[in-house]
């Protein structure tokens, strides 16, 4: 989820190509994938090993790619491990999900642009940078599947930019241009849910302590259920008191 959710900001990019009077004659769209950078550069330098090695593997630039770069414990963020929070399982009104305090993480991620030229390669940075100052947020259903009406929102922050030009060669050698955009994303690790059946009858004893003493006297027991009984946790409903027994 957290892949997709990251890729899923960068996978609608495009590059304008103009001629010489500013007018746009077409509109790249970037390819984006999840892959090591060092893929990425061997296969460049791959294709400057001859003309049969360049049509084997060439690589159509502009493109992008992406991959994690780190993995770390936030205990700044880690809440009580005990605490949990409970919703009423899909199709059924007699269970509720119980779901405990989940783990916080902070996830590195590099975003990689490989290009040709600088235009192509500032055209996909400038797309990027203006959304983040340096922190966007976006809003995640981690249990889609069970409680899609549940969000949880996601920071990500730019940490830095940074490029290289590896154009050292003669005029009609290949120019490989490539930025690298580090980010940080703080995400939530969930366990496995644990279901309950929902609550619908409690029952009490009530005491008194008598005088100045430690003695307790038995006052009253009290049952309270819900009305109707078999209400759903979304509708309207009461309670209803009834006494069991009684000393007064």
């Amino acid at each position: 989820m957290v892949v997709s959710v990251f890729g899923s900001l960068f996978n609608n990019l495009y590059v304008l190509r103009q001629n010489s009077a500013g007018e746009v004659i077409s509109q790249v769209k970037v390819p984006l994938s999840y892959a090591p950078k060092r893929s990425f550069i061997e296969r460049l330098q791959e294709m400057k090993n001859g003309e049969d090695q360049e049509r084997r593997v060439a690589i159509k630039l502009p493109r992008m790619s992406f991959e994690i770069t780190s993995m770390t414990y936030d205990s700044i963020r880690q809440l009580p491990k005990s605490n949990s929070f409970s919703t009423v399982s899909a199709g059924s009104s007699n269970t509720r999900d119980a779901i405990y305090t989940a783990v916080p993480y902070d996830i590195g991620f590099d975003v990689n642009i490989y290009a040709k030229s600088q235009d192509d390669a500032l055209q996909i940075v400038e797309q990027i940078l203006p959304y983040f100052n340096p922190q966007y947020t976006v809003s995640v259903k981690p249990f889609y599947d069970t409680n899609p009406e549940l969000k949880e929102d996601v920071p990500i922050t730019l940490g830095g930019v940074s490029f290289s030009d590896d154009f050292e060669g003669s005029v009609g050698d290949r120019r490989t241009i490539i930025y690298t955009l580090s980010f940080n994303m703080k995400v939530n690790f969930y366990g496995p849910k644990d279901t309950r059946s929902i609550i619908r009858e409690v029952h009490q004893n009530l005491y008194m302590l008598v005088g100045d003493s430690d003695r307790e006297d038995f006052q009253y027991r009290l049952k309270t259920t819900p009305t109707p009984s078999g209400v759903s946790a979304d509708s309207d409903y009461g309670f209803n008191l009834q006494y069991l027994d009684s000393a007064i």
